[in-house]
């Protein structure tokens, strides 16, 4: 079953264009691991400096990969200074079937 989730999280006031900087980058090599399905960024049109990531990995195995990816703790460490909250604020989605 895929892991998914949203990440959230505001970047200070001025630090918006370091953290665009940052994410980016991440992007990139979130994208490239063989378990990522998805890793779409987004920031709220009436708040431009509040990020949500969505976030889908294969199964727990891919999204245990990912948070053991040599990368992500340094640009957790880069970007923690930078944002409002001590960390990225997560939420694990369950898909909800509308099939009936």
């Amino acid at each position: 079953m895929t892991k998914t989730l949203l990440a959230e999280f505001t970047a200070r006031e001025g630090a918006e264009d370091e953290v665009t900087r940052l994410i980016r980058d991440y992007a990139l090599k979130v994208r490239a691991e063989e378990g990522n399905l998805a890793f779409d960024v987004y920031t709220k049109e009436a708040a431009p400096r509040a990020y949500w990531i969505f976030e889908v990995y294969r199964d727990e195995d891919a999204f245990q990969a990912h948070l053991n990816a040599a990368y992500g703790s340094p640009f957790n460490a880069a970007l923690t200074p930078l944002i409002e909250e001590d960390a990225s604020v997560l939420t694990f989605l369950e898909p909800l079937d509308t099939r009936g």
